[in-house]
């Protein structure tokens, strides 16, 4: 295959993969049709089995290169530069208040929004998100250990169970801002975080 075709091939499959994260993002994932995707997509019904073997297939697809973005946004908060690491963390909290709220969140709440559904319809797209969730309390225990280790944050009990426990707060509080339609379950979570951390309001 030469190099334009290939291009173009991966092209295709991003574009299928970027309309179907927005679209069921918005829906869900049972809810929507392959066809949905394609026509938003502009791409023939019969090419989608070229790039993807199934509905599945395409679902744990569209999990990997969510979480590869998602997981690439954290390392680049989590390392920013001239803050201390507790200052990084909380800017993590607030992006997610941010980007994961009642409102469309354009794609961004993928994990939020398809984890109930699908961790008991699908096995393959159950293990995706399982992967990409241990990606993400993986990077937080290592970033609550060097707050520890700087003296900006304290925790009571191991980094890993306070960020497995702080990544459960808000995966709740996600669920019950949708549920309630408006943010105060984040303020909730927002001052939980703060005494998880042992930090000042």
């Amino acid at each position: 295959m030469n190099t334009s075709t290939s291009t173009e091939t991966n092209d295709v499959r991003e574009s299928i993969l970027a309309n179907g994260q927005r679209i069921i993002a918005g829906k869900g994932f049972s809810a929507v049709g392959i066809n949905e995707i394609l026509t938003a997509s502009g791409v023939p019904k019969g090419s989608f089995y070229h790039y993807f073997g199934s509905k599945d297939a395409f679902g744990e697809a569209l999990l990997e290169s969510y979480f590869e973005n998602y997981l690439a946004d954290i390392d680049a908060t989590l390392s920013a530069p001239g803050l201390n690491m507790a200052q990084r963390l909380m800017n993590y909290w607030k992006n997610w208040q941010d980007t994961q709220s009642f409102f469309d969140c354009q794609g961004k709440c993928l994990a939020v929004k398809l984890g109930a559904e699908v961790a008991d319809l699908s096995e393959t797209m159950r293990l995706a998100l399982k992967r990409g969730t241990a990606g993400i309390t993986d990077r937080l225990t290592r970033a609550i250990e060097a707050g520890m280790a700087e003296g900006s944050l304290s925790v009571d009990g191991t980094p890993d169970d306070a960020a497995k426990s702080l990544y459960q707060l808000w995966l709740g509080a996600s669920v019950m801002v949708k549920i309630a339609r408006n943010t105060q379950p984040f303020e909730t979570a927002m001052m939980t975080t703060q005494k998880i951390l042992h930090l000042s309001p």
